[in-house]
């Protein structure tokens, strides 16, 4: 995020809460000309204070209050890509506002993911919608032509490069950080966490897909493929290539695909989780009331109309 994932102007900031020579709480933020938000951006798919082991909800809370008498000092704070489940974020909330501040919760997005410990691709597929089932059994058998690599290594920029290569001819808009990509490939590799997933037409990339591997999880970061061989269904195609591997291979427990409530995500996984934000407001000044009114009269208006 630091190296190729924040706009201009903007400054990284750590604020650090600590007591007895014990450091509690640290929370990664980022500054600019409108403040302070969390660090944090489009490619976040989970936001969290870092506390330290086995706190109690009442030593959450007590930290959580020391921050807020710092935060209070710029009017608004947000933080996003936060588990809204989380068993943390209740008591955190609590010391936020005992320290002065109000938590507006808004939800962000949704992930979706598939528990998948034990299961090798039969399993797995069997569980999946008759639709898809049918749709991977028909491309993989008129796979000709098309070759799937897997990109692990520190040795990736022929990876990269046709990553972007892919991604420059698909739907998707141009990256609004077009360096961070290139870097989270880079650090994953570095890490060992990296699996770079290629499709190839006669040596051509069609797809390309950017999985993270760490702890028995699997979470694809990033896809995209060439829209003008879309009739192939190469999308499908290396998703069916990369599950496979991931299951019979790396044998992971947990498949993760990522930040947003793409329709297709539900054929391929099950299970939802909402990511919520929290807008930190200080009533005492007036932006903080401001942004306070304006979150309150948004959610009577839902009321009324939903």
């Amino acid at each position: 995020m630091i190296e190729a994932g924040m706009e201009a102007g903007m400054q990284a900031e750590f604020l650090i809460v600590a007591a007895a020579g014990r450091q509690l709480l640290l929370l990664a933020m980022q500054r600019g000309p409108a403040g302070l938000v969390g660090l944090s951006g489009p490619y976040t798919c989970l936001y969290r204070p870092l506390l330290a082991r086995d706190l109690t909800a009442t030593e959450i809370t007590d930290a959580a209050a020391a921050a807020a008498r710092l935060l209070r000092a710029v009017p608004l704070c947000r933080l996003e890509a936060i588990d809204g489940g989380a068993a943390w974020v209740t008591p955190f909330v609590a010391g936020l506002r005992r320290g002065g501040l109000l938590a507006l919760r808004f939800d962000h997005f949704g992930v979706w993911h598939e528990p998948v410990a034990g299961l090798g691709w039969e399993g797995y597929m069997a569980q999946r919608p008759g639709e898809l089932r049918e749709t991977v059994r028909r491309r993989l058998r008129r796979a000709g032509g098309l070759s799937c690599e897997i990109v692990t290594g520190p040795d990736n920029a022929d990876g990269i490069a046709a990553y972007e290569q892919v991604y420059a001819r698909s739907w998707k808009v141009p990256e609004p950080f077009p360096r961070f990509n290139a870097t989270m490939i880079d650090r994953a590799a570095a890490h060992g966490a990296l699996r770079l997933g290629l499709l190839r037409e006669d040596g051509r990339a069609i797809a390309a897909q950017i999985w993270l591997v760490a702890n028995g999880r699997a979470m694809v970061a990033k896809l995209g493929h060439d829209e003008a061989r879309k009739k192939l269904s190469p999308g499908t195609v290396l998703t069916a290539h990369m599950i496979r591997h991931l299951l019979e291979i790396e044998r992971v427990d947990l498949l993760d695909f990522g930040r947003g409530d793409d329709p297709y995500k539900a054929a391929w996984t099950t299970r939802r989780e909402q990511r919520i934000g929290l807008m930190l407001a200080n009533p005492l000044q007036p932006a903080g009331a401001l942004a306070i009114g304006r979150h309150m009269l948004g959610r009577m208006r839902r009321k009324v109309t939903g």
